[in-house]
């Protein structure tokens, strides 16, 4: 039997969606498959429910309130037992900021191969794992042969699917030692409603915003349509709106369902962040914009004119969907 221990993550008292995913993706390991979750922090054995609807038939809780914010030697210490206590075949976790910080340090503890930012597994012989090279422009499979693997997934590539079982929670005692830094308070500068990384429906503006109010119609379209306000890194440098909402390579990688981009002329470091959208609509008023060579719906003009009517659409189509469920 194959085991497999995935890292779990909670925000604002919600398990992450990449989370489920990445369940998700435990159940493709192998047909013989023994799926296991952690979560580290005070009452997260609340979840214990949620993971099991996906898979996890064993939740193991480190209940301890040094690990309710993230701490880079804290979840060292706390994995590092979890992972002892299981002894997985496979470690996963999804590529969020946690997940890219606290996996390779793990990996280089125990001296074993990480593969980051896979979009796919699939199962030959042994496991193989695809991840985007080049800003996205090429694919690479990635097989680990022996040993323990370990691997963080993006967000918003695997579709999660309900897989419920009957699970058993163990929490696990985990006296954190010599922590190097702790945290005193979490300031946050991004007051968008919808986790960038994990939203279906992104809004991005770029320099062609003009200014941190031109912001204003983007957030009543991306708010309308239960999404989230992203930017390009012009729009950042110009001080239009902070770098948490930076999309590119030195931003955050996005894969939404639907990615309107506006005002933004299509840099290949922004290209490099959100090609992999399903659908990409870019409104700009430069018809020779690099934006509409990677768009599946294009629209040349100002976007302080179609932006608004966007909305109004939206609006009213939402609101005949509405009135037809009732």
């Amino acid at each position: 039997m194959t085991k497999v221990l995935v890292l779990a993550e909670a925000k604002n008292g919600k398990l992450r969606n990449v989370s489920i995913e990445v369940l998700t993706v435990a159940g493709r390991v192998a047909s013989d498959v023994e799926i296991n979750a952690c979560i580290f922090g005070s009452d997260t054995e609340k979840y214990s429910e949620e993971l099991a609807k996906y898979g996890a038939e064993k939740v193991y809780v480190v209940d301890n309130e040094e690990l309710n914010e993230y701490t880079p030697d804290g979840y060292k210490q706390a994995l590092l037992k979890v992972i002892e206590e299981v002894q997985p075949d496979v470690v996963l976790t999804g590529h969020t900021a946690i997940g890219k910080d606290i996996f390779p340090r793990v990996a280089a503890r125990l001296n074993v191969a990480l593969i980051s930012d896979c979009i796919d597994v699939e199962t030959e012989d042994v496991l193989v794992f695809t991840r985007p090279i080049y800003s996205g422009k090429a694919f690479q499979k990635k097989k680990v042969i022996k040993d323990l693997v370990m691997a963080t997934i993006r967000p918003n590539n695997i579709e999660a699917k309900e897989n419920p079982v009957t699970n058993e929670t163990s929490k696990l005692l985990v006296t954190i030692k010599d922590l190097r830094s702790v945290v005193r308070e979490v300031v946050k500068k991004a007051s968008g409603k919808v986790d960038l990384a994990e939203a279906k429906v992104i809004v991005s503006g770029g320099r062609g915003v003009k200014s941190a109010e031109g912001f204003q119609p983007l957030q009543e379209l991306a708010d309308v349509l239960g999404g989230a306000v992203g930017a390009s890194r012009a729009a950042c440098d110009a001080e239009y709106c902070d770098y948490s909402l930076q999309i590119g390579q030195t931003g955050k990688v996005v894969t939404p369902d639907l990615y309107i981009a506006c005002g933004i002329s299509g840099a290949m470091q922004h290209l490099a962040g959100m090609s992999s959208s399903k659908v990409i609509v870019a409104i700009n008023k430069d018809p020779e914009a690099n934006i509409f060579h990677v768009a599946d719906y294009g629209i040349v003009g100002d976007l302080f004119e179609v932006v608004p009517l966007l909305t109004e659409e939206f609006k009213k189509v939402l609101a005949e969907k509405q009135a037809l469920a009732n």
